[in-house]
């Protein structure tokens, strides 16, 4: 979204249902994406969430407080267009997650990760039919393929749109599976950051707290909710 930078030039946005789904409209004319893609979402929530950001500009265009808008663009424009590397890259996750590399000590950071990532590994094997193995170290350990077949078959069965979102939860927590419970409701978005964050929380305990890394893992918080909310949006 680079070079907008257009100024409010409407009175109001609103929402209409076409046929492909809902559009946004300001002062009747649509809203396109940056790519020129018409701005079709699938669902009145997500038209309305993105007409509410469009309405509540004043002056200059701020994207980055359109955090909704940005999302449903990225599906248009980059998503949408590159479905199969997008969804590749994102199940590649199965055979890497962060959920299964554990702390080689101290004992007490050990247990911790258990008792965080356990319960969520063994959720994979029961309802996802995806047992993973969990190891201690960085030195990489084989999945089973039929474990990350079925963790695939989840991910190229989302839609651009519900892509883009798990595309963000994925990447910021590092754990297809941690994502996977969280758009299957097994846990809520603030539970799901903190077990994503054992191991960093654990260095701020040990070693106090840096303020600018502090600054950088509130904009991932931001980021990782933002990608929560705008999936629950897809409908």
């Amino acid at each position: 979204m680079s070079g907008w930078t257009a100024k409010r030039f409407w009175k109001a946005a609103s929402v209409e249902e076409i046929p492909d789904g809902h559009a946004v409209r300001l002062d009747g004319r649509p809203v396109k994406t940056p790519a020129k893609a018409a701005l079709v979402l699938p669902t009145r929530a997500m038209a309305e969430a993105v007409a509410a950001e469009w309405d509540a500009q004043t002056g200059v265009v701020k994207p980055a407080s359109m955090p909704v808008t940005r999302a449903a663009n990225s599906a248009i424009d980059k998503v949408a267009v590159q479905f199969d590397e997008v969804a590749g890259l994102l199940c590649a996750y199965g055979g890497s997650d962060l959920l299964c590399y554990r702390a080689m000590g101290p004992a007490a950071l050990i247990r911790r990760q258990e008792a965080a990532w356990d319960p969520l590994l063994h959720w994979s094997s029961e309802a996802l039919g995806a047992p993973l193995h969990a190891t201690r170290g960085v030195a990489y350990v084989d999945q089973p393929e039929q474990s990350l077949s079925r963790l695939s078959a989840r991910i190229t069965a989302l839609t651009p749109f519900q892509l883009a979102a798990v595309h963000d939860l994925i990447a910021i927590s590092g754990s297809l599976v941690l994502a996977l419970a969280v758009i299957d409701r097994r846990l809520s978005l603030d539970a799901a950051w903190v077990i994503s964050r054992v191991d960093e929380t654990w260095q701020a305990e040990q070693w106090g707290e840096d303020e600018d890394a502090a600054a950088q893992e509130a904009l991932r918080r931001q980021g990782f909710e933002q990608a929560g909310r705008f999936f629950a949006l897809c409908g």
